[in-house]
């Protein structure tokens, strides 16, 4: 989620610089507000006991403020935890491209929301965020 904010953030930034927007100092500026945000989601994370990955998926699961009232943080957070740990040993180089695997990830997400109690009605949006994480993450892990 972070990433994606992230993204565009500097995405916009640049298509500025491109149209003659902004100056060469303000990109830089852009740029610099943007590394002191991403410092401060990973301290986050760290306060909250989380690693980059599991903070990743804790935003996703968290992205509906119903959900973390439901559930609380302690219980997502251990929710985050489970989630990187079964889909990263079930993540496969091409399994964004093959719908069985992806449909098998699936399954998985939504069997940890249901042991832990994640609210049904917000099961599919959340789903589907932790699968576009996990497609960010997956590209990473695949070049670390």
């Amino acid at each position: 989620m972070q990433s994606q904010s992230f993204a565009e953030k500097l995405k916009k930034t640049l298509n500025a610089y491109h149209n003659r927007a902004i100056s060469t100092m303000e990109v830089i500026e852009e740029l610099i507000k943007l590394a002191k945000d991403m410092d401060a989601a990973t301290r986050r994370g760290e306060d909250m006991g989380l690693t980059d990955d599991e903070i990743a998926f804790y935003d996703a699961l968290a992205a509906n403020e119903s959900a973390v009232k439901a559930m609380g943080d302690d219980k997502l957070k251990v929710i985050a935890s489970e989630l990187i740990t079964q889909v990263r040993k079930s993540v496969t180089i091409d399994w964004t491209l093959r719908e069985g695997a992806r449909a098998r990830i699936r399954v998985m997400v939504k069997r940890i929301l249901n042991k832990y109690g994640y609210p049904p009605d917000l099961q599919d949006e959340a789903v589907k965020t932790v699968l576009m994480q996990a497609e960010l993450l997956s590209a990473m892990w695949a070049t670390a």
